[in-house]
């Protein structure tokens, strides 16, 4: 069963807004879940529906935070989002955190939603008020998982996202005509090429390079003390087995669980097609309810 969702208008101080979707009983107990989804990804993708599904289940409450101009509705701004965008995330905890102040509140995020929660919970360290947090299917390092998505089987994810990327494109195009080089834009058959010519110089960046280097949660996993579970998987087509960082390199409220078997955001099990069982939305159910929480992000 779809979840129903109840959509809410955030404004934010820059003049722009993020859309939230609701989903599950108002007055529960337990954890308010924030969710991030992927690239070009909404309410509506299949792995969010389905985890929003399994904690109303739980009796938990959940609210999707769409990405600028992810909603079904263009954000104003020339801006949209990108993989190391923190203040959009963290300007909604911050507001949730004043409207719920005595309900516990977690995050998960999944693709580059991860490494978007991954990057921040690192900025923070132990400032963070957030709870809990869960990441799925991170590209831990941007410019490695770029050059893995040129090769093999992966590029069909490459052309699969890329038109709907250049979906987007076109709409800001049209909004902010003089900003984006569409015609180069659409011809772009990479993701680097992609990020070179839109991604990097829209939001500020010098490049691609610049923007990988800046932005990839690899980096700030260290100092991540939030009680944080990340699940990964060795045959992710998004990224090469070196690319999976290694146990000293994460911070001490992290622990990383990896499959032989899961591709981006899959993680199925089961012997024959109608059988199966998405077990991510278990784990994850599972994760935020062995926490034991109270509303200062402290176990």
């Amino acid at each position: 069963m779809t979840p129903r969702f109840s959509r809410q208008r955030l404004e934010l101080p820059d003049g722009d807004f993020l859309d939230l979707d609701w989903t599950g009983p108002e007055d529960s107990v337990r954890p308010l879940i924030l969710v991030f989804h992927g690239l070009e990804g909404s309410s509506q993708s299949h792995y969010v529906r389905g985890l929003c599904r399994a904690l109303s289940r739980k009796g938990f409450r959940s609210c999707v935070m769409h990405f600028r101009g992810c909603s079904g509705e263009n954000n104003r701004l020339p801006r949209t989002y990108h993989a190391g965008e923190t203040g959009d995330p963290g300007f909604v905890i911050d507001w949730l955190r004043c409207r719920f102040p005595r309900v516990p509140l977690c995050a998960v995020g999944f693709s580059l939603g991860g490494n978007m929660l991954l990057k921040l919970l690192g900025e923070q360290a132990g400032s963070s008020t957030l709870s809990g947090a869960a990441a799925v299917s991170v590209p831990f390092d941007l410019a490695g998982c770029a050059r893995r998505l040129e090769k093999g089987t992966s590029r069909l994810y490459q052309y699969w996202l890329l038109g709907a990327m250049k979906k987007t494109a076109r709409r800001k195009a049209m909004q902010y005509p003089e900003r984006l080089d569409i015609k180069r834009l659409l011809e772009a058959s990479t993701f680097y090429t992609f990020d070179e010519l839109g991604t990097a110089p829209i939001h500020g960046f010098k490049g691609a390079d610049d923007y990988y280097r800046k932005n990839s949660c690899r980096q700030y996993l260290s100092q991540i003390t939030t009680p944080t579970l990340i699940l990964q998987s060795h045959d992710d087509p998004f990224m090469a087995t070196d690319q999976i960082p290694e146990a000293q390199e994460l911070g001490p409220g992290v622990q990383l669980e990896l499959a032989d078997r899961g591709g981006h955001i899959g993680f199925v099990a089961g012997p024959l097609p109608g059988f199966s069982e998405f077990w991510l939305e278990r784990r994850l159910t599972d994760f935020f309810s062995g926490l034991s929480l109270d509303t200062a992000g402290r176990r």
